[in-house]
């Protein structure tokens, strides 16, 4: 039994929901971990899926749902409990006797990391590492869907800098079949394992959408972001993710390199934005 969280989907690539539903493709069993039990858990319900509910921070839910589990994939969105979720999935793991997690984290997740966030998904990764849950963590460079929530009806305005500002890109679903094919491995596989599937600067990324970018002050930026997103968290995220990028702008960074795993383990060449 595949425990997968996230796995109703959401607005920030989904992948738990790609996750679940490549595994329910490949013939194995799948328990979908969702917070509400709505029509995209009877979805899951209807592709063949185990349906859990409950709440991924509350520990007492969350043991429930990893009783006869061997492997689990775990993502958490863009906002507050991020360790609160980690606590709960490392425990009731190593309670269940899981041998796998397979978590997505961050590209430059470390004690030095620029934004909050990333900092917070180093921690994470320490915390399934002390637990002994064989974690193995994807750090994922931008979602391609996080541009697309970020754009406009006709410009991309993003406090990035001049239009030729390199970005590392991935697609939801390579991280998603990359998920997948270690949650399927039987042999040792890497701890840490980055991703980014596309390098495109500002202007192209937006060009690929049918798009013109923008550069906006990050005060500006911070603004529209918020009657956006609506929430605190993600913005300041975000808007620390962007600082990177522009500081870094059309030079060279040891991060800035396509990984070879989407297709060794993902099983094809990564997607490129605009065409995904």
């Amino acid at each position: 039994m595949i425990l997968v969280t996230g796995a109703a989907g959401g607005s920030q690539g989904g992948t738990g929901r790609l996750v679940a539903e490549l595994l329910l493709e490949r013939g194995h069993h799948v328990r979908a971990f969702v917070r509400q039990d709505d029509h995209r858990a009877e979805e899951l319900r209807k592709l063949g899926a185990e349906v859990a509910v409950g709440d991924i921070r509350e520990i007492s839910q969350v043991v429930k749902a990893f009783q006869g589990v061997s492997r689990v994939y775990f993502t958490y969105p863009v906002t507050a409990g991020l360790m609160d979720a980690t606590a709960s999935v490392a425990a009731a793991a190593k309670q269940a006797g899981v041998e796998r997690v397979v978590e997505v984290s961050q590209l430059d997740a470390s004690p030095e990391a620029f934004t909050p966030r990333m900092r917070r998904h180093w921690l994470s990764e320490q915390v399934f590492d002390w637990a002994g849950v064989g974690a193995v963590h994807l750090r994922a460079a931008v979602f391609f869907e996080n541009l697309r929530v970020a754009a406009g009806e006709r410009e991309l305005a993003l406090p990035l800098g001049a239009p030729d500002t390199k970005i590392p890109l991935i697609a939801a679903e390579d991280v998603a079949r990359v998920a997948a094919g270690f949650l399927e491995e039987a042999g040792p596989v890497d701890r840490v394992v980055p991703l980014t599937g596309q390098m495109a600067t500002a202007g192209e990324a937006a060009a690929a959408l049918g798009l013109e970018y923008v550069d906006v002050a990050p005060e500006v930026w911070e603004e529209r972001a918020m009657e956006r997103y609506g929430d605190p968290y993600t913005v300041d995220h975000l808007t620390h993710l962007w600082g990177i990028f522009r500081f870094i702008g059309s030079g060279d960074h040891p991060l800035y390199r396509v990984t070879d795993v989407i297709e060794r383990v993902g099983g094809r060449a990564p997607l490129v934005i605009g065409r995904s």
